[in-house]
């Protein structure tokens, strides 16, 4: 098992519509191949700051599985526009 962790930095005011736009997406990965499970945290100190964590069976299945499907398509056109800057995406054991 991986966990995929990105640090999201929401445009400033967007973090309602973010949400929102969020549990549709969270739809579209929890059906991907090698998908375990997710976490999406706010940040206490600051309400446009975000960590999500995905359990994934291999990487690949997030890289390679995922990322190169047309689910992923759905998946950045959903929540793409929200980020400033754009996450780092890190996988650990």
């Amino acid at each position: 098992m991986v966990l995929e962790v990105a640090i999201l930095q929401i445009k400033e005011g967007r973090a309602l519509a973010f949400e929102k736009s969020f549990d549709q997406a969270a739809k579209i990965i929890s059906t991907q191949k090698g998908y375990l499970s997710h976490e999406l945290k706010n940040f206490v100190e600051q309400e446009d700051k975000y960590i999500l964590l995905v359990h994934w069976e291999t990487v690949e299945d997030h890289e390679t599985g995922f990322r190169q499907s047309e689910a992923y398509r759905e998946w950045k056109q959903l929540l793409h526009h929200f980020y400033e800057p754009f996450p780092l995406v890190e996988h650990y054991q």
